[in-house]
């Protein structure tokens, strides 16, 4: 089984101390004692639902517990917001679309998806004065600020973003695991996301490299902000129900990053480039016989080794 680390927890941490000593490590922190205003005490299912209105919102509705963004175990669904509030801090439902214990989980988005990005600040108006976002960042900086709430017990998939974030649990509790960078050859990757649901009980038939992964854990309770670094695995619980704000960031320069891109999940322009380029010449090295082929595919993973991997980072 994965070695479990916990996640280092510091208490009362100032944007100096924290620009300072802990950002440039680039590993995962959880915030303690941060002002984060009077929304986690006035966020209640009542008020959130009464405050944040009747806006559509388009949810996940899934009849089990582990949402799988591979096989697409889920449905899309739109509820206005104050219904999908309540329905999502229910065990039991007697409305619903699936099951009568099927699970919800919201990521807000932008007006128009496709163009705009999501700022709770402009798409939940009437909530903004509650929450202060830690200033940790330069306001340029600023990519987006998301809602995340999700049913008690709906566990989401293993991923990871290309853009510096705050996973701030507003209400509620969640059990956050993390994976670095540097394991990603052990966690079986379909595209951004593992295809490793079960990471209590992994069938280590099918995934055998997957104990091999360094597993960094914490349990995030009301009020605490963890810091997840671009590039960093992770993968959520909700212990119970909860709302919880994501903060992202632009860690590197705006060029660096696909202009198209409103969720903040695609790779930098220059990482998409060089692997379409390697995916050429993979269908290049096709057209060699088997033996040659292996030959000279091993020789581009050590070139690939050699020139680009790092020793800087564990």
């Amino acid at each position: 089984m994965a070695r479990r680390i916990p996640v280092p927890q510091l208490e009362g941490v100032t944007r100096e101390e924290f620009l300072l000593r802990i950002y440039p490590q680039r590993k995962p922190v959880v915030l303690k004692g941060i002002d984060l205003g009077t929304c986690t005490t006035k966020w209640t299912v009542d008020y959130i639902s009464q405050v944040g209105g009747t806006k559509e919102v388009k949810i996940h509705v899934s009849s089990v517990p582990q949402m799988d963004f591979i096989s697409k175990n889920f449905v899309y669904r739109t509820l206005p917001f104050d219904k999908f509030i309540h329905r999502a801090a229910e065990n039991k439902h007697t409305e619903f679309f699936i099951s009568e214990d099927e699970k919800y989980y919201l990521r807000s988005l932008g007006e128009d998806p496709r163009k705009d990005i999501a700022d709770i600040r402009k798409q939940f108006p009437l909530l903004e004065g509650d929450i202060k976002i830690p200033e940790f960042f330069e306001k340029e900086q600023f990519f987006s600020s998301v809602f995340r709430i999700s049913s008690p017990g709906l566990q989401l998939w293993t991923h990871y973003d290309v853009m510096d974030n705050f996973l701030i649990q507003v209400t509620g509790k969640k059990r956050v695991v993390l994976f670095s960078p540097r394991d990603a050859q052990y966690l079986y990757l379909s595209g951004t996301k593992s295809e490793v649901l079960n990471l209590d009980n992994p069938d280590l038939n099918k995934y055998p490299l997957f104990f091999k992964a360094r597993r960094f854990e914490c349990v995030l309770e009301a009020g605490d902000v963890l810091f997840i670094p671009a590039l960093w695995f992770h993968n959520v619980i909700s212990e119970e129900f909860g709302v919880g704000v994501n903060v992202f960031w632009k860690h590197l320069s705006s060029e660096c990053y696909d202009k198209t891109d409103t969720y903040g999940n695609k790779d930098p322009i220059a990482a998409s480039r060089a692997i379409q380029i390697l995916d050429r010449a993979l269908k290049t090295l096709d057209e060699l016989p088997e033996e040659y082929r292996d030959f000279y595919a091993r020789r581009m993973v050590l070139r690939i080794q050699d020139k680009a991997f790092s020793s800087n980072y564990e």
